[in-house]
C-alpha cells in the first residue's frame, strides 16, 4: 500500500512511519524539514507549515491511503484568539484541505489522529464509546472535534473512506510533558501527593497506537468508524505511579492527602485543570477496535511502560 503520512517526524508519527516502512508499504511522509537521508525505505517529502496553502496533489499521486497524525497540541505565549485561530488553520483547517485533497485524488481511505479531549473534563462513570457527545472545553479539543465533523462531510460528500482515531493519554520512549515530568518526579526519589487517588484512567503506548493505524488503513470494516485505543488495562493515578517506580527500580512514595485540599490547592494556584487531569477518571472503551476490528495491541501497559524508562535513562546519558 502506498501511505501518505503526516506527522513523521513526531512522537506518534515517527513509531507509525517505522512500523508501516518496516511492514513493506511505500510510504511517503510529509514534513516541514526533511531529515538526512539514510538507509530507510520512508520517501521524505518537504511542505510548508500546515497553517499555510499546501499543494497536496504532487504528493497524493497514486496513494491508497492517507494517515494524518500532524498537528498542533502547544499553544505558548499567544493570546487566546491567537491560540485558537492556530488551532482551527492547523487542526481543522488543514485536516479538511488534505482531506478534500485526497478524495480528489482518488484516495480510499483517510485515517485521522483526533484525541479523547474531544469530550471535554467530564468524568461519566463508566469509559467513553465513540457514540458519547462530546463537550470540548478548550481549543485543541474544539478544534479536533470541528476537524471530525468536517471530515464526515467531505465523507459523504466524495465518498472517500474517513476513519477517525481518539487515543487518550500516550506514552512511549520519546514522551515528553506530564508523563515524562511523572517519571522525573518518581526517577527523583520525591514523596508526591497522590496515594489517596482512586480514578480510572486509560493510557495507549505508541507502539500500540501505531500498529492501530497500520491495521486501520487498510481493514474493510473500518471505513465511517470513530475508535477509541487504549492498552486494554485501566489504571489509578497511584498505581501508574507505581508500575512506574517498579520499571526504575524505586519506590514509589505516595503521600495519602485528601482530594478535597488538593483541590483546593491547585484552584487557588490557577491549576484546576492539573487537579483533573490527576484527580479524575478518563477511561475509554477500545472493544470496538480490538474486538470488532481485530486491531489489537501489540504490548502491554507493563512492557510499555518499560520501554519508556529503559528511553529515559539512556536519554539522560547522552
Amino acid at each position: 500500500m502506498r501511505v501518505l503520512l503526516t506527522g513523521a517526524s513526531g512522537f506518534v508519527g515517527g513509531v507509525v512511519a517505522r512500523r508501516l516502512a518496516a511492514s513493506g508499504h511505500e510510504v511517503i511522509a510529509c514534513v516541514r524539514q526533511v531529515p538526512e537521508p539514510g538507509a530507510t525505505a520512508i520517501q521524505w517529502r518537504a511542505i510548508p507549515d500546515l497553517g499555510s496553502t499546501i499543494d497536496w496533489a504532487p504528493h497524493l499521486a497514486g496513494v491508497d491511503a492517507v494517515a494524518h497524525i500532524a498537528g498542533v497540541a502547544h499553544v505558548l505565549d499567544r493570546s487566546d484568539a491567537e491560540m485558537e485561530a492556530r488551532y482551527r488553520a492547523v487542526n481543522t483547517d488543514a485536516t479538511l484541505d488534505l482531506a478534500r485533497a485526497a478524495a480528489r485524488s482518488g484516495t480510499r481511505r483517510f485515517v485521522f489522529m483526533s484525541s479523547v479531549r474531544v469530550y471535554g473534563d467530564a468524568d461519566r462513570g463508566r469509559p467513553f464509546t465513540a457514540d458519547d457527545p462530546c463537550t470540548p472545553v478548550d481549543a485543541y479539543g474544539r478544534s479536533k472535534l470541528a476537524a471530525e465533523h468536517g471530515l464526515a462531510d467531505i465523507a459523504r460528500e466524495t465518498g472517500i473512506e474517513a476513519v477517525v482515531l481518539r487515543p487518550p493519554l500516550v506514552h512511549g520512549p520519546g514522551v515528553r510533558a506530564n508523563f515524562l515530568r511523572m517519571i522525573q518526579w518518581i526517577d527523583a526519589g520525591r514523596p508526591l501527593p497522590f496515594g489517596a487517588i482512586r480514578n480510572r484512567r486509560s493510557l495507549v503506548g505508541v507502539e500500540n497506537l501505531a500498529a492501530a493505524v497500520e491495521c486501520l488503513l487498510g481493514h474493510p470494516r473500518a471505513a465511517g468508524r470513530t475508535l477509541l485505543p487504549s492498552d486494554g488495562e485501566d489504571v489509578s493515578t497511584p498505581e501508574l505511579m507505581r508500575r512506574i517506580a517498579a520499571a526504575l527500580g524505586r519506590p514509589a512514595r505516595l503521600v495519602p492527602i485528601p482530594g478535597g485540599l488538593m483541590r483546593l490547592g491547585l484552584s487557588l494556584l490557577g491549576r484546576g485543570a492539573d487537579y483533573r487531569r490527576l484527580f479524575g477518571s478518563l477511561a475509554v472503551d477500545s472493544a470496538p477496535l480490538r474486538d470488532d476490528l481485530g486491531c489489537k495491541p501489540i504490548a502491554t501497559l507493563d512492557e510499555g511502560l518499560q520501554a519508556t524508562v529503559t528511553w529515559y535513562r539512556a536519554s539522560r546519558t547522552r
